[in-house]
């Protein structure tokens, strides 16, 4: 086993998952993308990082980004003895927008790019599945992969995803609240059993969103209703649900990104929601990553 021996480089979008009512399904990259670079060494493990959430992880094996490269270099049969990693983050951190799936995305395509022919021997596809397994679900992984709007799941057969088309008008604007929200919290507040009327109203809203981001654009705030999750999961954000209240009665196409707490508004034009940002949050104008996880060797 050979590995390349100068710097790689991956660039990885942020995604936001759900978008309403496609729960575990619906995936969109967004243009604001971590930057990681990584080189194999002799020996030991050097990790830097700066940008989003540098104060709170970790800077050794058990660093997302490092355990997604050693899944992925034993996927391809080797370890190289040392690795030296650097971290550019610019997504935020436990809010919805995710970074957990952008670092597993890019360690598992760092390690790929680092190895002699690891592109030919872990194909995309095989790449997107054990970003997966990794992650556990694969909405935002496969949005980090492919790029633009994805539908994706799991079978008998294993994780699944397929690109669906996007309207070249839409982007979206997200508001980041300043403090983080645990996806495991979010989800432990999801109900083992939910109406058969909320499950079939969230499966006729999860269709119509894909062809109203195709194109059927004036569709969108109907298409993004969703009884499904976010209504129970208010006690864990009730700002970031209220914010989505007021954007809807408004008009606007929001949902709560991933599992929050960041809000996400669809757009197909240039309105300014500005007046919409709550004291202490972030406003971001981002548009849809038409690809997915880009790599490069320096």
């Amino acid at each position: 086993m050979t590995f390349v021996s100068c710097p790689v480089v991956v660039r990885v979008p942020a995604t936001s998952a759900n978008l309403g009512p496609g729960f575990d399904s619906l995936g969109l990259a967004l243009e604001l993308r971590d930057e990681l670079e990584a080189t194999a060494t002799g020996s030991g493990l050097g990790v830097d990082v700066v940008g989003e959430g540098a104060g709170d992880v970790a800077r050794d094996e058990t660093h997302l980004v490092v355990r997604a490269m050693h899944a992925a270099f034993d996927a391809l049969g080797a370890r190289p003895d040392g690795l030296l990693l650097s971290c550019r983050n610019r997504i935020p951190h436990a809010r919805g927008l995710g970074s957990s799936a952008a670092a597993i995305v890019g360690g598992v395509f760092l390690a790929r790019a680092l190895v002699g022919g690891g592109p030919e021997r872990l194909a995309d596809d095989a790449a997107f599945r054990l970003a997966a397994e990794l992650e556990g679900h694969p909405d935002n992984v496969a949005a980090a992969v492919y790029g633009g709007l994805t539908v994706a799941g799991r079978s008998d057969d294993g994780f699944y995803a397929s690109r669906a088309t996007v309207a070249p008008s839409l982007r979206a604007v997200a508001f980041v609240p300043p403090t983080a929200l645990s996806t495991t919290v979010a989800r432990d507040l999801l109900p083992e059993v939910v109406p058969h009327r909320d499950a079939a109203a969230n499966a006729g809203r999860a269709a119509l969103l894909v062809a109203a981001l195709a194109g059927r654009t004036d569709l969108l705030l109907t298409a993004t209703e969703d009884l499904l999750h976010q209504p129970y999961r208010r006690p864990a954000m009730p700002d970031s649900m209220d914010l989505v209240d007021r954007l809807r009665a408004d008009g606007h196409a929001a949902v709560v990104s991933g599992a929050g707490p960041s809000v996400l508004v669809l757009l197909a034009d240039d309105r300014d929601l500005t007046s919409y940002t709550p004291a202490g949050w972030a406003q971001l104008v981002l548009d849809v990553a038409t690809d997915g996880v880009r790599t490069a060797v320096r």
